[in-house]
């Protein structure tokens, strides 16, 4: 067998695995006997040494090992069986609130047991809850060896399985190591070495560094995870550059038309952002271009740009959003700009249905339609394109790499259709260099000249009474305000309900005021009547759930009420507080929280206070929530690390970016094997 056969020995090769066993290993993306290798521990547990009672710490795991005193069971607000254990230098509790008589026969006076378990402060003293423990006797074995692993796992797999199935792995790793893809002298490390370390650490292994995932061995896999996803984005993005896409000239007298028009001056980032897309729309290359922007800065007229780009050499242009209220807003800004200037604006959304959605897909394949704006429904299947020549995609993380790739496949005319996606919410750097390799990035850093920032306080909700008189001063001096409700649950009726209570409860509170109601439950056709009433002012205060994050600009809104504000993230709560600064008024952004607050919620309402800036609310997020939560791990389907982490570990990013050129250009042939090792379904994101 070759050193390369690792990877190719099936998982039944292992004893112990059967079909079902099989079946239930490949849910979890594992598919060779390499996979369980690269299968890491998530934790580890310290067994391989006796903690005396008197040196226990609360919270810490640990083994101890002493004589039962006495078993009782115990009646309180549940019942429970109370177990003391002495060892010579003090005594602790172990409680079991669910037992049998069985085991408390077994835990009779005089028994000597070995337990494991977290310390825990309880009502009298130290404790164990539902220890791991057996007796002790003269012929039994030795302390763990080495640190107990403790896997990431799924329904019917449990730790012992894991502990076994990697053994074994290790065993054949012994004749069969993996193969290094890594350049010579790149790490101290060799992988097989790395491996082991960590599947079985040594009884000194430093606990503290292993669990910070900053142990040299983590870091030599952490170092080749991060290059194979380089490389898969290298591969993305030289796949573009293969292709080929419409030449689309700049149009100098309709770019003039489209200026004057507007009604305000560019700033001049915008004018570098948009001058950075044009070049790239007057190549046969297709652009792949994110543009970031903080909330109100002026990407959707630089978009606009792009699209009189495409409209005026003759091609058409999808824009799609996230959601129904921002594609609405995105309509009529552009219908606004474009219909004047000749060009047809078509709209597709989910809730479009029969004969007006027969319509607008017959103009689209026509080509009579210029602009196409809408939602995932651009890219469902009997969507026809004439000219395709551009996509421009909306608040892009969130939407993922390959459903974003989906709407390239819609041109009819053979060519590639430019790209060009958008994000309000700042990606840090060390993120933008990693998950958006296959991109260049253009950053709109200046917002509009008049934008006053936005003040923000939070108030804990025992002074509620202030906040509503507030909210009630602002209306009657002619403002208007959100009252933004956030729930835990994900259940928009749920969601819902909490809206319309509020509301209810509101105008009651606040009689002489005009309130709305926005939430997710409602009929399309209800939530575009109460935003439009919003926007022309004939409702002062508008309460809603986070439907609201995007898309809504109402210049005469000054101030927003974000209730239970630490149930969110700080991306989402940025997003809600850009709803308001749109006009010139000095406006506000109360965080109304319910007491007491995490340490989490503290730090959250804490970035929000200290700074209006996107991209510091981005650095504080990333460190807060993990780079997962603020890029949707479950929609980009590629930052699923398994030893990574780009927080942790933005200190390899250059070397990262260093090793992945030097591979590419003197070992080419490691590329691929890289990324199938690290990321096995890498298709999804890199070439449909």
């Amino acid at each position: 067998m070759s050193t390369a056969a690792l990877n190719t020995l099936a998982l039944s090769s292992l004893r112990g695995v059967g079909p079902k066993l099989e079946s239930k290993l490949r849910k979890l993306g594992l598919e060779s006997v390499q996979d369980i290798l690269f299968h890491l521990p998530l934790r580890y547990q310290d067994r391989t040494r006796i903690t005396p009672i008197a040196g226990l710490q609360p919270g810490r795991d640990a083994v101890i090992e002493g004589e039962v005193r006495a078993a009782d069971v115990v009646y309180g607000r549940r019942r429970s069986l109370v177990c003391r254990l002495e060892d010579g230098s003090g005594l602790i509790t172990l409680r079991f609130f669910h037992f049998s008589l069985q085991q408390k026969q077994q835990l009779a006076s005089g028994v000597r047991l070995r337990c494991y378990g977290e310390v825990r402060r309880g009502p009298s003293g130290l404790e164990l809850v539902h220890p791991e423990y057996q007796a002790t006797s003269p012929a039994m074995s030795g302390l763990a060896a080495t640190l107990t692993p403790c896997y990431p796992s799924t329904e019917g797999l449990h730790q012992a399985s894991w502990r076994k199935l990697t053994a074994q792995a290790l065993k054949l790793m012994q004749n069969h190591p993996p193969v290094e893809l890594l350049p010579a002298q790149a790490t101290a490390w060799e992988l097989a070495a790395a491996l082991r370390y960590l599947h079985q650490p040594p009884a000194n292994a430093d606990l503290a560094l292993l669990t910070a995932g900053q142990h040299p061995a983590q870091q030599r896999l952490a170092l080749e995870e991060l290059i194979a996803h380089h490389l898969g984005l290298l591969q993305l993005r030289r796949q573009t550059r293969r292709q080929r896409s419409a030449v689309m000239p700049v149009n100098a007298g309709a770019r003039a038309n489209f200026l004057a028009g507007l009604g305000f001056e560019l700033t001049r980032a915008q004018q570098r952002v948009s001058t950075e897309i044009s070049k790239d729309l007057t190549c046969p290359v297709p652009m792949m271009r994110l543009v970031q922007g903080d909330v109100g800065s002026g990407k959707t007229v630089v978009a606009a740009l792009a699209a009189l780009q495409g409209v005026s050499a003759g091609y058409q242009v999808a824009l799609m959003a996230p959601t129904e209220i921002l594609a609405e807003q995105h309509l009529n800004s552009f219908r606004q700009w474009f219909e004047p200037l000749g060009y047809q604006i078509a709209w597709l959304v989910g809730r479009l249905k029969g004969s007006a959605r027969t319509e607008q897909l017959q103009q689209i394949a026509a080509g009579s339609a210029h602009i196409v704006i809408g939602t995932h429904a651009l890219f469902q299947q009997q969507v026809r394109f004439a000219r395709l020549g551009l996509n421009i995609v909306d608040e892009q993380h969130r939407f993922g790499v390959h459903q974003r790739l989906l709407l390239q496949q819609k041109s009819e005319t053979g060519r590639v259709p430019h790209q060009l996606v958008m994000t309000a919410t700042p990606i840090p750097r060390t993120l933008a260099m990693t998950a958006y390799a296959d991109l260049d990035c253009s950053v709109i850093d200046e917002l509009p000249p008049g934008r006053s920032p936005v003040t923000t306080v939070a108030i804990e909700n025992n002074r509620r009474q202030q906040v509503l008189q507030r909210v009630h001063s602002a209306c009657t001096e002619g403002q208007q305000a959100y009252w933004v409700c956030t729930l835990v649950e994900e259940s928009e009726m749920l969601q819902a309900q909490a809206a319309e209570a509020t509301a209810e409860a509101l105008q009651q509170v606040l009689q002489d005021i005009n309130i709305g109601l926005v939430h997710g439950r409602q009929k399309p056709a209800e939530k575009a009547a109460a935003m439009s009433a919003f926007k022309r002012g004939e409702i002062d205060l508008l309460v809603a759930t986070t439907v609201i994050e995007v898309g809504v600009d109402v210049p005469n809104a000054s101030l927003m009420i974000i209730e239970n504000p630490e149930r969110l993230g700080l991306a989402q709560l940025h997003q809600l507080r850009g709803r308001v600064g749109r006009g010139r008024k000095q406006s506000h952004c109360v965080l109304l929280y319910q007491g007491p607050l995490s340490q989490t919620g503290k730090s959250r309402l804490q970035a929000m206070r200290q700074s209006n800036d996107g991209f510091f609310i981005a650095e504080r997020d990333l460190e807060l929530r993990g780079p997962g939560e603020v890029l949707g791990t479950r929609q980009t389907g590629m930052m699923a690390f398994r030893i990574a982490d780009l927080l942790r570990d933005q200190s390899l990013i250059d070397e990262v970016r260093r090793l992945a050129a030097r591979i590419v250009e003197h070992y080419p042939e490691r590329v691929e094997p890289l990324v199938q090792r690290w990321i096995p379904q890498g298709d999804i994101y890199a070439g449909i």
